[in-house]
């Protein structure tokens, strides 16, 4: 620093930040000539930044930033936390919203059983609205622009005979706003997802006992209606084994080809690899480099799968009623102990092994991976279950049913599972597909579950669980800021987004979150007056951001950059007015 100018104290000198915009700051002299010099001192922002974030000093610089002054700009202008329109068309609880590829357009669903696309321009305003209630919906719940943006999917709740409920999910062309074509879909939180351009994941749920029920997921195409009878609008893709009455939910589709190009790495020493081979990132390798390194990351818990050898199972299950005839099963098994017993004893030589290799090994794989919740102790969601769908599974060309099978592979196996030890309450992934993000409410410590229906107590505090999936580990601490206070029986889903910097959630608190991805801080809170039940960043512009409430209103956030510069290019009407008013008192 220049010996003429004298440093500015920390508090001074935050003060000058937060209350002077640039512009203000270059017009005043004095200021201006010491605002140049500790702009320029890195060990100063440094300290700054770590004492006010407090943030660990184990944690490093920002891959891409380019100086401590210029991440402490980041974070204090760049979060979208300034409300700048409230959107009021929705009459009943908002639930979910989604935007384009584009960002030009986004869809909202609500309990007023209808789905609404708004255009993203200046100022946003509605485009469309699709009441589902002819449709015998009770409310829409879900939806997903494909990857050209030509197609929205939308899921609901059907209200079935004898007012039974599960789930549809219809498609809706962009370009007229048609219905194009309606899909079942059991339990109607699978909510269904875009495997392609063109063709769609949907539910289905077979009953086998009082707790055991097989879960079927089909590939559909979008244009069922349209198709020749000679081609298959529909194939299956995978039937799996639910065992103490959990089923499949919540499906999503991950591209792994996408994996060695993430926007935003998320291990330290990763960076800090990737640094020395790709000079795009600048670490800081002067003196303010961090001396201490990170502590490693927890090992998220992984169920053994089934492994489809060892004793035949109509063995397995004659000697089990042969011990219970005996006598020698003590103490006695209650009924729903019985059928998951037998149920287990018949999966083991049903089942097709999962897939070799799971982790991606060509950084051009077309591979994806199926992610959803499921669970293997009691009816609430607990684990994360992965299943590779080969490029061969990605058309309904082929059998319905189907490549053929044999008898010893009734059901497909997982791939992959991540036991999450709470109930899972939202699911996201970043831009990248390379991070999924996990909420969940706790279950206790060291808690036994010995009736299915009959789930631990959960937490009211969420954890934000983050997953490398090219690793397929658990990274960073789990984030916490925001609550919920629903039971078991009672809880829903929280729907998150994740951008190239940040992670939003709602919460039954009335308030979103805001957290910053690389510091695992929370940056914001955004004031609603019910749950917010979901947040949408803009995938082209993460300093807009929108939230979405029981309080029937959809909220538009803007980062305070984003306000100044729209404010400065909006006309000034008010020089106008005082010159009209001017020329009439003359």
């Amino acid at each position: 620093m220049d010996a003429s100018c004298p440093r500015l104290p920390d508090t001074v000198l935050f003060e000058i930040f937060l209350y002077l915009d640039h512009a203000d700051v270059l017009s005043v002299g004095l200021v201006c000539q010491q605002w140049r010099a500790v702009a320029r001192d890195e060990f100063l922002w440094k300290e700054l930044f770590y004492r006010y974030y407090r943030v660990s000093r184990d944690v490093p610089r920002h891959p891409g930033a380019v100086s401590w002054y210029d991440e402490f700009q980041r974070l204090y202008d760049t979060i979208p936390c300034v409300e700048v329109q409230a959107l009021k068309e929705h009459n009943d609880q908002v639930l979910h919203l989604s935007f384009s590829h584009s960002g030009c357009l986004f869809a909202s669903c609500s309990k007023d059983c209808t789905v609404k696309i708004w255009s993203n321009e200046l100022d946003i305003s509605l485009q469309h609205s699709s009441n589902m209630r002819p449709y015998n919906w009770s409310y829409t719940q879900f939806s997903q622009f494909n990857s050209d943006d030509s197609l929205l999917l939308v899921s609901g709740v059907f209200v079935g005979p004898h007012n039974s409920s599960s789930g549809e999910i219809a498609v809706i062309s962009m370009e007229n706003f048609t219905l194009l074509s309606r899909v079942r879909n059991k339990p109607y939180d699978v909510f269904g997802c875009w495997l392609n351009e063109t063709n769609l994941i949907s539910g289905n749920l077979h009953r086998i006992g009082r707790i055991t029920s097989c879960s079927v997921l089909w590939l559909n195409n979008a244009f069922q209606g349209i198709e020749s009878e000679n081609v298959n609008v529909v194939k299956r893709l995978f039937k799996i084994q639910n065992l103490n009455a959990s089923t499949i939910r919540t499906v999503m589709v991950a591209d792994c080809s996408r994996y060695d190009s993430p926007d935003l790495l998320l291990d330290y020493e990763e960076q800090l690899a990737a640094s020395s081979t790709c000079p795009v990132f600048d670490l800081g390798s002067d003196s303010e480099e961090e001396e201490a390194k990170p502590k490693p990351p927890p090992e998220p818990a992984v169920q053994e799968l089934p492994d489809a050898g060892g004793v035949p199972a109509e063995h397995g299950l004659q000697q089990l009623f042969d011990d219970i005839m005996e006598g020698r099963v003590g103490p006695a098994m209650t009924e729903t102990e019985l059928e998951t017993k037998v149920a287990e004893l018949f999966v083991r030589n049903r089942t097709k092994p999962p897939e070799p290799n799971l982790l991606p090994t060509d950084s051009n794989s077309k591979t994806k991976y199926l992610i959803f919740t499921t669970g293997c102790l009691t009816y609430s969601p607990h684990q994360i279950g992965i299943k590779r769908i080969l490029p061969h599974q990605m058309t309904t060309a082929g059998p319905v049913l189907g490549e053929e099978r044999r008898s010893d592979e009734f059901f497909d196996s997982l791939d992959h599972v991540i036991d999450i030890h709470g109930h899972i309450i939202g699911m996201g992934l970043s831009p990248d597909h390379r991070y999924l993000y996990v909420n969940s409410r706790a279950w206790p410590r060291d808690c036994v579950i010995s009736d299915p229906m009959q789930p631990p107590p959960i937490a009211e505090e969420i954890d934000l669980h983050v997953f490398d999936l090219k690793t397929m580990k658990e990274v960073k601490r789990a984030l916490r800021a925001h609550r919920a206070y629903t039971p078991n029986e009672e809880c829903f889903f929280i729907f998150l987004d994740v951008s190239r910097d940040f992670v939003a959630s709602g919460a039954e608190d009335r308030h979103g979150y805001i957290w910053d991805r690389h510091y695992n801080i929370c940056l914001a809170r955004l004031q609603h007056d019910n749950v917010v039940n979901s947040v949408a960043f803009s995938p082209v512009e993460q300093e807009l951001l929108l939230t979405a409430s029981d309080d029937t209103t959809i909220k538009v956030w803007r980062s305070p950059r984003a306000v100044r510069v729209r404010q400065a290019t909006r006309p000034r009407p008010r020089k106008l007015l005082f010159s009209w008013l001017m020329n009439q008192k003359s």
